[in-house]
């Protein structure tokens, strides 16, 4: 199989093929670059080689680079913390609640919309590589909200059922759920105007809005108090989640300016004004999440300085897709946040891991 079915009627490939589970062509001819598209594509997408985007091979292995464990991070200095009668305010506790909350169910949000919807329609096999591991990180991230969960003895029920119970964690999970409902649906595929701007909004919505804007928000919530000496383990975790979604933004960004560079009827006037209504609304969003989250503030954050920060985030994003700015131009008012993004895994794990001993009952001797 070297091309795909093609349906000369409708110009799109069929669904089975574009999968990669149709039948075999027997004897077909190898693949050529040039049949190889980010969506729509005549190439099986089976063959890997050879490769069309570099950039997305290369951000796999960048990924794979940057392998890391929840367990890895000591939690005891954040157990004695939490379990301190004096260690933390009451608001800054809320705002930890409130953050593994939306977080906890967000990252499976993410994790479905990658396996169940981008890629079965992105048909291309460098990215699809991408892909499967970005899906792998974000077991890793739901991984490390239940390490943190247990470690602290927080009300497991409480924090994964908060994307049902809050409902500014909730209005998010639903805008997000309204941009895949279409192509959750079996029949759905790509190959018309209409559909390919569909898939198109889904990219937006997931890849710029959740992980490029609404993590953001409480990335900053939760290194501002590492900043402090507070809640360490949890700080480190989440420096490594967001040099993960960094990587995950930026090929988010880079699919679908190619897809835009490869369809460019799709992305008319009328298109992108759409495209910032959505930035927009989501910020909205988002504030009102930072409201809820730190409803008093505490020392160096507020409700304020996090719609602040959501304006000048949601202005950069806008930049990275050609458009124009949605809101007037914004200080950063966290420029922190940039040294964070640089973490280097250099730190020596073996000085900090948490170590499980088997207690002698439960030794094997075979």
């Amino acid at each position: 199989m070297s091309t795909l079915a093609w349906d000369e009627t409708t110009n799109h490939p069929n669904p089975a093929d574009a999968t990669g589970l149709g039948a075999i062509e027997r004897g077909g001819a190898r693949v050529s670059v040039s049949d190889k598209a980010m969506i729509n594509a005549r190439a099986d997408v089976n063959q890997l080689l050879p490769l069309k985007y570099r950039w997305a091979w290369e951000k796999y292995l960048a990924g794979c680079n940057n392998h890391w464990m929840p367990t890895e991070v000591s939690m005891q200095a954040d157990i004695a913390l939490w379990k301190s009668k004096d260690g933390l305010t009451e608001d800054e506790r809320r705002m930890i609640k409130r953050n593994l909350g939306f977080f906890a169910a967000s990252e499976s949000l993410v994790a479905n919309n990658i396996v169940l919807a981008i890629y079965r329609h992105l048909t291309n096999p460098e990215c699809r590589q991408y892909l499967l591991r970005q899906a792998f990180e974000e077991a890793v991230h739901t991984h490390t909200f239940q390490y943190i969960v247990e470690s602290l003895g927080l009300d497991e029920g409480e924090l994964f059922n908060m994307y049902r119970e809050v409902p500014s964690i909730t209005d998010k999970a639903a805008w997000a759920l309204r941009h895949t409902q279409s192509l959750d649906d079996p029949s759905f595929s790509t190959g018309t105007v209409e559909k390919d701007r569909a898939f198109l909004r889904d990219l937006v919505a997931f890849y710029v809005v959740f992980e490029g804007m609404w993590f953001y928000t409480g990335f900053a919530q939760i290194l501002s108090l590492g900043r402090r000496n507070k809640m360490v383990g949890i700080a480190e975790q989440y420096q490594y989640i967001l040099r993960d979604e960094s990587l995950h933004l930026n090929f988010g960004i880079d699919v679908i300016n190619q897809i835009k560079h490869e369809n460019p009827r799709l992305w008319t006037s009328e298109f992108q004004d759409e495209i910032r209504a959505m930035l927009r609304a989501a910020a909205e969003l988002e504030a009102a999440y930072g409201r809820d989250t730190v409803p008093n503030g505490f020392l160096g954050l507020n409700a304020a300085l996090c719609e602040e920060y959501m304006h000048f985030i949601a202005n950069r994003r806008c930049a990275q897709l050609g458009l124009e700015p949605v809101f007037a131009p914004t200080e950063n008012p966290f420029p922190w946040m940039s040294e964070m993004m640089d973490l280097k895994k250099e730190k020596n794990f073996f000085e900090s891991r948490v170590i499980e001993y088997q207690s002698g009952g439960s030794l094997s001797w075979d």
